[in-house]
């Protein structure tokens, strides 16, 4: 590229990156926590499979504030699993987080959100699932459960001794598997106790042939099952109606909801790295903005451009960063020859009284910290269940 072009695309970079500012505001303020709340309903209408999310932490936050008044929202936070499945209506503020002891799930979740007209909008997210547990559960001794793999044989055998257990207790109504929430096992008395969660849904039986209702009424409900296939308790808390049938003004009744997948078990590898044990978030939506994505599973690099803060020439310098000079931030004073630095600064017709001190500052982190209160930090910001 010849001198001119290269200084016209540098020119043109400039005036993009000065139409916007980049905002740090405290992690817990109540704009950056309505951002996040409404990431966490957002990646939750994604997750089709497995239980609601809830947040636990505001790690980061990132405002891009640009001229046209639209702000771009660049949040990293830490996401809970609770005991709600994703077909349970209750909101996400009434369910129970997943302890520690009982294998918790979480999710670390990058999610950009635009704001237009005080109307915040998901455009992008990424997102890891891993599972979290006590020190104590390490060694495999106490009162802890082992998570096991959703296509685990002999767990698999003893959801359908459950589920035909409560399918004996039912009147009139026949249910059959539609998903495999969570299977564990402890070994108690010498015995190998399980302990299952899953959904059902209303079926249709032929012998031993069973096929959910192809109907959005269809009945629904979450079952917990504890003990062995031959003695286990089971319990089921049917949901209420997914959605009604809608009927316009010319009594048509509109299109239903498809009917979730009859049956949702993992299969193949039963290595634990690849999530086997829990329904993962979903992963990515990225249609445009995959630069400005970076959380911790380290998939991709942040390219968010950098704009310099505007400093007040009359304010008190606070550091080595505060400086009124641009070009002596830009180009600071080599450390490795202090002497001569400091000898040009003294000397230059450019420099000031205010230039001399910070160069000292650098050398001396102490003295700043002692005559400069520390603020708290602004992220991350506090955790709400356990970390």
């Amino acid at each position: 590229m010849n001198p001119l072009g290269f200084a016209v695309v540098v020119g043109l970079l400039v005036g993009t990156w000065a139409q916007v500012d980049v905002l740090r505001p405290l992690c817990d303020s109540p704009d950056v926590e309505e951002a996040a709340m409404a990431a966490q309903d957002y990646l939750n209408g994604q997750h089709v499979h497995g239980y609601k999310y809830a947040l636990n932490r505001i790690e980061d936050i990132k405002i891009l504030h640009r001229a046209n008044g639209v702000d771009t929202y660049v949040l990293e936070i830490d996401l809970l699993e609770t005991n709600c499945h994703v077909m349970d209506p209750t909101p996400v503020a009434n369910c129970t987080v997943r302890p520690k002891i009982s294998t918790a799930v979480e999710g670390d979740c990058d999610v950009v959100l635009e704001k237009i007209a005080g109307v915040l909008n998901v455009t992008a997210f990424k997102c890891k699932t891993d599972e979290s547990r006590e020190d104590e559960c390490e060694d495999q001794r106490g009162d802890c459960s082992d998570l096991l793999p959703l296509n685990h044989t002999l767990a698999l055998d003893f959801v359908q001794a459950s589920l035909a257990t409560f399918n004996n207790n039912t009147v009139n109504k026949t249910y059959t598997i539609l998903e495999v929430g969570r299977m564990s096992s402890q070994v108690l008395l010498s015995s190998i106790q399980y302990s299952v969660e899953y959904v059902v849904v209303e079926a249709n039986c032929t012998g031993n042939a069973c096929i959910p209702l192809n109907d959005p009424m269809a009945e629904r409900g979450f079952c917990t099952a504890t003990g062995v296939k031959a003695a286990h308790s089971v319990d089921c808390r049917m949901f209420p109606a997914p959605m009604m049938p809608v009927v316009d003004a010319n009594s048509t009744v509109a299109a239903a909801p498809a009917v979730p997948p009859m049956v949702h078990v993992h299969t193949g590898s039963l290595s634990h790295k690849h999530g086997l044990r829990h329904h993962k978030l979903t992963s990515l939506h990225d249609p445009h903005l995959s630069g400005l994505l970076s959380s911790e599973s380290g998939e991709s690099a942040e390219v968010v451009p950098v704009v310099p803060a505007v400093v007040d020439a009359a304010a008190p310098v606070a550091g080595p960063a505060a400086t009124a000079d641009p070009a002596a931030a830009a180009d600071p004073a080599p450390a490795a020859d202090p002497t001569p630095a400091a000898d040009s600064l003294s000397t230059s017709e450019s420099s000031n009284s205010k230039e001399v001190p910070l160069h000292i500052f650098k050398r001396d982190v102490v003295a700043v910290d002692a005559l400069v209160p520390v603020a708290p930090p602004a992220c991350p910001g506090r955790v709400r269940f356990f970390s």
